[in-house]
């Protein structure tokens, strides 16, 4: 497929567009009417039926799908056609309980190949450019959509996957990169070291750098503008919904671009669950148009943030949305990884000889993210010798890695070290300062 073929759907007319989304939804409904058991007692409870969904916006009608359900769920429950149509399995990390497991056809992932592809494009990359990406690979969805979108692209990939920050800089130099894919502090990181080494990134090719996983700012933005070689690209993309490609930045850096015949998006009160009029702010809510293995109506994704449907100065005609601004739950993001104090808590209670209270400190101090989880110790431990306290920590750090996915650092501190609270407890401090 050429570029042009790609993202021609970029540039419909809204008519047009809003046309071919009434026409997706439709069929997007019926079949998880016909084949998810949770849709179907969903509807009947509403009093709905597929034939009831006659133009697009009849979506106001659909009940909601919340991350719970998928987890209730785990792990195929929420299929929509047989294992023997699913190519590939992915997966979050989880909390205490299952992960959600999320499945893709054949053409499910021609959808991911075509939206990360569109999305390079709005960065300005093409055939000939060589992209390294620094995202992880696995049971996560991370590296392996743009992998494969870039390969769609024409572009040279590199695929060293997250970590080796050494064996990044030495790919980003001796192979030419011109753009990179990772988390925006993890660049960060490796811009700090490609100083130490006196490796100046100003004279490699390097100029994209597509960027997401984690919230980060403007101001994140404009520093790594202002101290390296790239422009830096926001991508956005829940694992439920496909995986980074939901939505893009293009050159103007003025919102992300919704690939919106894939991808209905709402804004809703995170309250009322009233909907909202483009402009103003509230919860993102994502409506797949086209997947096949795992439809998902009316996700509500806890990311705030609003839709811009005032044209862009790139021509695309799909709306944009802001940069999420918070989330309305309680996770957090170190390098990439989506955590909940929940599974923090389930780790460290794994561990015989560390007690409930617990306190997670976020830092950042040589620009990527730190993670210390003080945990209080039972008071007979405290009059043992040293190598117990030595063997517990090591213990809790390799279960908290275990768990998470992402190294944590351990300090052991005395009992009522921890400040106690007679509300909810504050599970998280976050230092971490973006400047």
């Amino acid at each position: 497929m050429t570029d042009h073929e790609a993202s021609r759907n970029d540039y419909l007319p809204r008519g047009e567009l809003r046309q071919l989304q009434g026409e997706r939804l439709r069929r997007t409904v019926r079949r998880a009417y016909e084949n998810v058991e949770l849709y179907r007692r969903r509807m009947e409870e509403h009093g709905l039926h597929p034939d009831d969904i006659r133009t697009l916006d009849d979506i106001n009608r659909l009940p909601f799908t919340v991350k719970r359900d998928l987890q209730d769920k785990y792990p195929f429950g929420m299929f929509a056609t047989g294992l023997a149509d699913v190519v590939r399995l992915h997966a979050t990390s989880g909390t205490t309980g299952k992960p959600i497991v999320v499945a893709y056809t054949r053409a499910d992932l021609d959808v991911w190949t075509n939206v990360i592809q569109r999305a390079l494009l709005c960065y300005g990359l093409q055939r000939g450019d060589v992209i390294q990406i620094a995202y992880g690979y696995g049971l996560l969805a991370g590296g392996l959509g743009f992998h494969y979108g870039a390969e769609a692209l024409g572009a040279t990939v590199i695929p060293v996957s997250a970590g080796n920050t050494e064996r990044q800089l030495m790919v980003m130099k001796d192979f030419g990169v011109t753009a990179i894919c990772s988390t925006p502090s993890y660049f960060l990181h490796l811009a700090e070291r490609a100083g130490e080494i006196n490796l100046n990134l100003h004279s490699l090719p390097l100029r994209v750098g597509a960027f997401g996983a984690e919230p980060w700012t403007e101001a994140m933005r404009q520093r790594i503008e202002r101290d390296t070689p790239l422009k830096a690209y926001d991508v956005y993309g829940p694992t439920e919904i496909i995986g980074s490609g939901v939505a893009a930045e293009c050159r103007c850096q003025n919102g992300l671009h919704i690939f919106e015949d894939h991808f209905y998006p709402e804004i809703v009160d995170p309250q009322t669950l009233q909907p909202l009029p483009d402009g103003q702010e509230g919860e993102l809510v994502i409506t797949t148009l086209t997947r096949e293995a795992m439809p998902v109506i009316r996700f509500r994704t806890r990311d705030i943030t609003s839709l811009v449907s005032e044209p862009c100065g790139c021509g695309r005609s799909v709306r944009r949305m802001r940069r999420v601004s918070r989330r309305t739950d309680d996770m957090f993001v170190v390098r990439g990884v989506s955590i909940y104090p929940s599974q923090v808590e389930a780790a460290l209670l794994a561990v015989e000889g560390s007690l409930p209270p617990y306190q997670i400190v976020l830092t950042r101090p040589r620009e990527l993210d730190e993670m210390e989880v003080q945990v209080e110790v039972t008071p007979e431990l405290l009059t043992d010798r040293i190598r117990a306290l030595e063997d517990l920590q090591a213990r809790l750090a390799a279960q908290l890695e275990h768990l998470l996915g992402v190294r944590a650092g351990v300090r052991l501190v005395e009992p009522r070290t921890i400040e106690r609270s007679q509300g909810k407890a504050r599970r998280v401090i976050d230092r971490r300062e973006i400047v």
